[in-house]
């Protein structure tokens, strides 16, 4: 099924499975796919999905949309395609057009099969939790299950955990406040997290730990 993966300064910040025919993007509320930046006009753009084709059209923002860094008012999607609204990136992907590569491979005579290397472990599963320690929610603990998981508040402040192979890594994805983590704000580029960091977001304390 055809999906959009949505990601601002190399954070995916979350992933929408293309089921209609029209799937909207813009900042207003009532958009299928909503990103709350300055950047992003109301209604921005729209897919348009037409069996395993899909296409996307240009709403007339004022900023534009690009696809692979080129402006586009309405143009058809390829798998792996790179939609560019504001600072935002949005990765089209869609298995059925993915080519196939299970042919068959013909080797000449003398020629020997290449070498298939196994594949290595896996490393072990890792989980992770917060708990937040003021405001009127303290105490309350929320597992972090998912690959990206979104905190914060629209608007102010918002900031994202991503789950990565060997631990997890906090990003600003939003707003005019910055995270702090240990006291200190935290930059544009993802920083790792350890398990008893204490995160300030918005005036609410909360503390990582890592089970």
């Amino acid at each position: 099924m055809p999906k959009l993966i949505v990601s601002i300064d190399g954070v995916v910040i979350k992933e929408v499975e293309l089921t209609k025919e029209r799937t909207s993007l813009g900042r207003r509320p009532y958009n299928d796919v909503v990103i709350d930046n300055l950047a992003i006009s109301g209604e921005h753009a729209a897919v348009h999905l037409h069996g395993d084709q899909a296409e996307i059209e240009d709403l007339g923002s004022t900023n534009g949309t690009f696809i692979n860094g080129h402006t586009v008012k309405r143009q058809a999607l390829h798998t792996g395609d790179t939609i560019d609204i504001g600072k935002y990136k949005i990765r089209f992907l869609n298995e059925a057009q993915r080519p196939d590569f299970e042919k068959t491979m013909i080797f000449k005579p003398g020629q020997l099969p290449p070498v298939v290397p196994r594949p290595a472990a896996p490393p072990p599963p890792i989980s992770a939790y917060i708990r937040v320690l003021s405001g009127s929610a303290s105490g309350r603990e929320v597992d972090l299950v998912k690959i990206v998981t979104t905190i914060g508040k629209p608007g102010v402040a918002v900031a994202s955990i991503t789950k990565r192979p060997h631990g997890y890594v906090l990003s600003h994805v939003d707003g005019e406040q910055s995270p702090a983590l240990n006291g200190k704000p935290i930059g544009g580029e993802p920083i790792a997290l350890h398990s008893g960091d204490l995160l300030d977001l918005a005036g609410t304390q909360m503390q990582f730990m890592q089970r």
